[in-house]
């Protein structure tokens, strides 16, 4: 699965709010009980390893000049979801790379 969230921030700004807010992440993803854990193998990739509902996803979300671009492989058990995982997806980063008190 991949999800495009557009921005017009800048790449130095983009990974700032990535790296101050990423211990958020677990907050949008259902049922409460999921783990999260980022590192940065790169400047522009922030890797992603989550534990929830006994599942086990990685991914990883690019950061581009007008866009990230969050890349996760969906078991095919959670294909189905897709489109809800997709939404909340979009949901989430829009929050990640929200101006500060928005």
């Amino acid at each position: 699965m991949e999800v495009a969230i557009p921005h017009n921030l800048g790449r130095d700004e983009v990974r700032n709010r990535l790296r101050s807010r990423s211990h958020t992440l677990a907050d949008g993803i259902p049922g409460g009980m999921a783990q999260v854990k980022t590192a940065w193998p790169s400047e522009d990739r922030m890797t992603l390893d989550i534990a929830a509902l006994g599942q086990a996803l990685h991914g990883y979300i690019d950061v581009q000049d007008t866009q990230v671009v969050l890349h996760m492989d969906l078991p095919p058990a959670l294909g189905f979801l897709e489109p809800i995982v997709e939404g909340a997806i979009r949901q989430q980063g829009q929050k990640l790379l929200a101006a500060p008190g928005s």
